[in-house]
């Protein structure tokens, strides 16, 4: 198979073994290139209790099918309704950093305040994943010297020279240009963008680089491969491993990524008000002089405890979410 093909089959695996998830249901037509059953064996997936697969075309087409994916849930149901609450470290915490609809306050409130938040989940013994290949480009060289070997940071120039050489003549922002809505929020280019995005992952070694939708095998701080679009970039950090999204923005953002919470982290306090049903945690604080970026990174990690115990964020509350499954089709996502 290609290997277009492998990260698309690599990516509905994860999902498909996401801890968020109480019971998956694979359903397939039955003449698909995707084979359900090829594609269970390449992942290592297998039926029971959890997991039931589905054939439309050996279930007698549409109306049968729906009937049998009905009874598959019901089925599974019991299961997922013997799953019980208990108190756990945050060292199960994995953590997909994105930012988008960035401004010029991003790299001095936001960003930051969310790096100091990883570095005490860190300590903790959870996990950070920094993804957005093309808006760390220019500023590599911060994560290259905290690597924690020289074949780590020579997995991060790779998955750089790839990307150069991809998208040479193309629209994307390897050539240092920002979209409108960036640019409206004062960044004039591609590095001051980065400059700011790779704060998100605070100050802690980098353990690991991973490609797009690889289980993610390292706590610490690691980087997963993948584009700047925010939705196709998540899919492929919740692939690998990802139970929670912690997202900052200037300009605003309405994001959901089921089947895990999204935190939305507004830059400035003028935006989280506007958008107070989008936002969960204003970092405007750090502009307005009310809290260090010290002081808020410990407030949004105590947020990050409060969401994964149960507290529903604004994407949750508005249902947000279910068109967020973008993997990725190696090449420019726009």
């Amino acid at each position: 198979p290609s290997l277009n093909f492998e990260v698309f089959r690599r990516t509905m695996g994860g999902y498909a073994k996401h801890p968020n998830l109480g019971g998956v249901l694979v359903i397939g037509l039955g003449c698909e290139r995707n084979q359900v059953a090829d594609l269970m064996t390449s992942q290592s997936l297998a039926t029971g209790t959890h997991m039931h697969t589905l054939i439309m075309q050996d279930t007698a087409g549409t109306r049968a099918s729906i009937q049998a994916g009905i009874d598959a849930v019901v089925a599974m149901l019991p299961a997922a309704n013997n799953v019980t609450r208990q108190p756990v470290s945050a060292k199960h915490l994995s953590i997909g950093l994105q930012c988008g609809g960035s401004d010029g306050f991003s790299g001095i409130t936001a960003n930051p305040a969310l790096g100091a938040a990883m570095d005490i989940l860190v300590r903790h013994g959870g996990t950070a994943i920094l993804s957005e290949t093309p808006e760390i480009y220019g500023v590599e060289h911060t994560l290259t010297r905290r690597a924690v070997t020289p074949e780590v940071g020579q997995k991060l120039l790779a998955r750089l020279e790839w990307w150069k050489e991809y998208s040479r003549g193309q629209s994307g922002q390897m050539n240092g240009v920002v979209v409108a809505g960036n640019q409206a929020g004062g960044i004039a280019n591609i590095f001051e963008k980065s400059l700011g995005s790779a704060m998100k992952g605070g100050t802690t070694p980098l353990q690991a680089v991973y490609e797009y939708a690889e289980p993610i095998d390292k706590h610490g701080f690691v980087f997963m491969d993948s584009p700047g679009f925010d939705p196709c970039s998540a899919t492929g950090q919740i692939a690998s491993g990802a139970n929670m999204i912690c997202f900052t923005t200037g300009r605003g953002s309405m994001f959901g990524a089921k089947p895990v919470p999204s935190m939305k982290l507004a830059s400035n306090t003028a935006m989280f008000e506007k958008l107070r049903d989008d936002m969960d945690v204003n970092c405007g604080v750090v502009m307005d002089g009310t809290r260090t970026v010290a002081e808020l990174g410990q407030d949004i990690f105590e947020e990050i405890l409060a969401v994964a115990s149960g507290k529903q964020t604004r994407s949750e509350v508005l249902g947000l979410g279910d068109n967020e499954f973008v993997p990725w089709a190696l090449g420019i996502v726009t």
